[in-house]
Formats: C-alpha cells, sequence, structure tokens
C-alpha cells in the first residue's frame, strides 16, 4: 500500500490537534479514589488495576478505575468491559452506569448513553457525576439546551474545566458566538492551551472563517492554511453533526460516516488519523458488494454471505457481511479468544442469546464479538437493553461504511 502524502499526515495531525479537545482526558477525570493520585496518567493506572484484577477479578474498585483509565485512553471498549464486570459485581451501585453510558456516548450514539445515565440517576447518582458525559450525549442528538444544562452543573466541581470548554462548544454550535467566547474567559485569563483551540473551534462553528484562521495560527503557527478545508465545511453542518466533528472527530462523508476513534498503544490514535484523511479525500466510489439471499433466525436476521478465500476467514468463519447495525457483547485484542468469550457469556445467559451466532468485527489490533444484524440502529439498542435487563453487559455498535464482518467459525 503506498504511503500517504506527508502533507495529508500534517493536516490530520492539525485537525486532530483541535477536534480532540472535548474528549482529550486528563488523569484529573478520573477518580483519585479509584485510580490513584491525579499524577498518575492513565496508562500507569490501567497496569495498576489490571494488576490487581489478575488475582481479584472481582475487585470492584479495580473494576472502575480500570474502565476509567481505558476510556481516559480512547478505548470505549475496553471500558464498556470493564464496566459491565464491575455491574455484575455491584448491581446496584451507579458508578458501572455511568461509566457504560459514558463510553457509549464517546463511541458517538447519544441515544443508547442516555438509558443508562437514566439508570444511574434513579439508583442515586447525582448530575455532578455524570453530567460531563450525559451532555455530550445530549449534544450529539442536536439537544443542545439540555446539553448546556448538564455542562453548567458541573461547572462547580472537579470536571469544572472540561465542563467550560465543553459547555462553550455547545453554545457555538447553538449559534451563540458570544456567550460561547465569555464562557472560555477564565480559561484564557490563565493560559488554557486547549482552551485557546477551542476558542478557534468556536470561531469556525460560528462562520467566523477569517478569526478562526488567525487564533490556530496562534496556538499552531503556520497550520492555518492546511485547516481551511475544515473551517469551511464546519459551519455548514447540521447542529448534531457540528457536535460529533467538534467533541469526537466525526465527520460526515459523502453518504456516509467516517468515525475518528483513539485506541490503546501500539496504535495511539490511528484511526481517528486514518479517518480524517478519508474525510479530506475527495470522494470515491466503491463496487457494490454481490449479496446471497438471507435466511432469518429469531429474534434477528443472518447476515448477508459473500464469497471469500481469505486465510482469515478460513480461520474465523466464512460469512461476511456488510451490514452496519449490530448488538456488541465484548471485545479485545485477540480474536481467536472471542469464540471462548461468546461461550462463556453464553454459559451464564443461555435464554437471552438462544438461537444467536456470533460475529467478529476486527479493526486494527481491536476486535468486536457482535450479535446481529438490525436493521437499524433502534432496533439494535432496544434489543441491547434487552439483554441488559438479563444482566449481560452489551450496547449497540454502528459498524463503520465498509467495515467487513464474519461469523465465528463453529458457533
Amino acid at each position: 500500500m503506498a504511503a500517504r502524502p506527508t502533507s495529508r499526515l500534517t493536516v490530520a495531525a492539525i485537525i486532530l490537534g483541535c477536534v480532540g479537545i472535548a474528549l482529550a482526558v486528563t488523569p484529573a477525570r478520573v477518580d483519585a479514589q479509584y485510580v490513584g493520585t491525579l499524577a498518575e496518567n492513565p496508562s500507569d493506572a490501567l497496569a495498576r488495576h489490571m494488576k490487581t484484577l489478575a488475582t481479584d477479578q472481582r475487585n470492584f474498585q479495580a473494576l472502575i478505575g480500570a474502565g476509567k483509565a481505558a476510556l481516559a485512553l480512547g478505548d470505549t471498549q475496553s471500558a464498556a468491559g470493564f464496566f459491565g464486570r464491575a455491574e455484575e459485581v455491584w448491581p446496584s451501585s451507579p458508578m458501572p452506569q455511568i461509566g457504560k453510558g459514558a463510553a457509549v456516548a464517546q463511541e458517538g450514539d447519544g441515544a443508547a448513553a442516555l438509558p443508562y445515565f437514566a439508570r444511574a440517576q434513579q439508583l442515586g447518582a447525582g448530575v455532578l457525576s455524570f453530567g460531563l458525559d450525559r451532555g455530550l450525549a445530549y449534544d450529539l442528538l442536536g439537544r443542545h439546551a439540555e446539553a448546556q444544562a448538564d455542562y453548567r452543573a458541573v461547572l462547580t466541581g472537579a470536571d469544572a474545566d472540561e465542563a467550560r470548554r465543553r459547555l462553550a462548544l455547545s453554545l457555538a454550535i447553538a449559534g451563540n458566538k458570544a456567550e460561547a467566547i465569555t464562557t472560555l474567559g477564565p480559561l484564557l485569563a490563565k493560559g488554557d492551551s486547549a482552551g485557546a483551540r477551542v476558542r478557534a473551534l468556536v470561531l469556525a462553528l460560528t462562520g467566523d472563517a477569517d478569526g478562526a484562521r488567525r487564533a490556530i495560527e496562534a496556538v499552531m503557527p503556520g497550520s492555518s492554511y492546511q485547516m481551511a478545508p475544515f473551517l469551511q465545511r464546519l459551519p455548514t453542518l447540521r447542529s448534531d453533526q457540528k457536535a460529533a466533528a467538534v467533541h469526537l472527530g466525526i465527520f460526515p462523508g459523502s453518504g456516509s460516516t467516517a468515525v475518528a476513534s483513539a485506541t490503546l498503544p501500539p496504535r495511539p490514535q490511528g484511526d481517528r488519523l486514518a479517518s480524517i484523511e478519508e474525510y479530506l479525500a475527495p470522494p470515491k466510489s466503491a463496487p457494490a458488494p454481490v449479496y446471497a439471499p438471507p435466511s432469518a433466525v429469531p429474534p434477528v436476521q443472518q447476515p448477508v454471505r459473500m464469497a471469500s478465500n481469505t486465510s482469515s476467514n478460513r480461520t474465523m468463519g466464512q460469512q461476511v457481511s456488510t451490514k452496519r447495525f449490530w448488538v456488541q457483547l465484548a471485545s479485545g485484542p485477540n480474536p481467536a479468544a472471542l469464540p471462548s468469550e461468546f461461550r462463556r457469556l453464553k454459559s451464564r445467559h443461555g435464554d437471552a442469546l438462544k438461537g444467536l451466532s456470533p460475529f467478529v468485527a476486527e479493526s486494527g489490533d481491536r476486535s468486536r464479538l457482535l450479535i446481529g444484524p438490525f436493521k437499524d440502529r433502534n432496533d439494535a439498542s432496544i434489543f441491547a437493553e434487552g439483554l441488559e435487563s438479563d444482566g449481560l453487559s452489551a450496547f449497540s455498535w454502528t459498524a463503520p461504511e465498509g467495515q467487513m464482518i464474519r461469523k465465528l467459525a463453529n458457533e
């Protein structure tokens, strides 16, 4: 595969520097009660909690701490897994619900995230503990007034600076430039570099392309020219699309969505760079896949099938699907471990998983264990909620355009 031009990578890196602000979670966002001192970085915290879990797999504090550390590193899939196991240990605690809601919101699925926050509130959690992440979910749904109310509620807590940045972005998305700039005032006064980059996005969101270019030039000299296509495109998006772009780096493409998500090392931010480059690239047509007739297996459909002779498919299974709406049960770096993980889940939740076949989606060093496909995101979310009620940690997942998904062999 030919290497991408250096200039394109530079543009991607510059955009990442701007759009990665709202979810560039610092160790201060990870509760000291569960992760350690504020000086501990998320990678060290995750390693420490994993060491605890190696000898005590049901340690609730370690599971929550590992989930928060994984979330801080951008690995939403692993985070959801840790929070799901924490819920098994202590079902009446709101903390796993908050964590799962945050993970799903950071995946870009605001609708699927909201039930987790509602459950956390029913279990006694206050808005201060989840408002930052529920605000993101509301923003992704275009419900900006509700998002802003949540961000304001968090301005009195430990996450005040991040809440202020997200509030400013939400205000700008809603067209309130003056209040957005005023909101950033305390951060800019103390020289907060993230606040300065958010200011550039506020200007771009509200149509001030020249002001945005000057602001970007001030914090990232020499980069404003390369940012021009992004700055010009941003104000033309719908408000929910703007929220996805500035909070998560998710850009609408030509009939598709490029999802930018960070992953654990050794590939930090790899998916984000690739998808932003895809966003900047000229549209290209893809050949239509050849489908064989699907067969129904209640309560979901079997995926469509396409011929394939790759060695990977021979190992993992021969159905290959490009359907987009699924329910995720687990994830991990080793796809070979997914069959045994599915058998483990089936042994504990036999009634809920009866008659369902598992599938796998691989992306870089991360593999997802899935069931489906479903006709739309809403159906997937409803089914995931049903599994949750049976005590099985699951959430809806929308596959990126063109993602290949295979049925696990012998399952």
